[in-house]
């Protein structure tokens, strides 16, 4: 009976790690994908499937959008997989609010202009509802 106990406790953080390496892979590659593709506005023809074609074109011939794009990626195979083994009432908050705090870490990182201390306090007060949420599953 204990040693089931404690397969669910692991079972229950390997799903948390992986939806922190889920919010990991989509919330700091954001900022880089988005960098990434800076030029694609001045991509320019006449015609809507010779600008869908060269936009395209464009962004796949770019390391810097690809390998971003390769990695945000993997996290939807990473949350995939987890997702089939978790319970949605953690995996929706922790991954989805985790992403924003990446994002804005990475863009920080970046240089981009992320906003003022109540960013901060906003971002602290998501790291403490979602410590609350994991912490009522275990």
């Amino acid at each position: 009976m204990e040693n089931e106990v404690n397969d669910g406790d692991n079972s229950l953080i390997n799903n948390i790690i992986g939806f922190i390496l889920v919010a990991l892979c989509w919330g700091f590659t954001n900022p880089f994908i988005k960098q990434g593709s800076k030029g694609l506005e001045n991509i320019k023809y006449n015609s809507w499937i010779k600008q869908t074609l060269g936009e395209f074109w464009y962004l796949l011939t770019r390391w810097q959008y690809v390998v971003p794009l390769l990695l945000n990626l993997s996290g939807s195979v990473v949350y995939y997989y987890t997702l089939g083994q978790a319970d949605l009432s953690l995996a929706i908050p922790i991954t989805n609010s985790l992403t924003f705090i990446f994002t804005t870490i990475a863009a920080s990182l970046l240089g981009e202009e992320i906003g003022n201390k109540e960013t901060w306090i906003g971002m602290g007060l998501v790291v403490f509802g979602v410590g609350m949420c994991v912490r009522s599953k275990i």
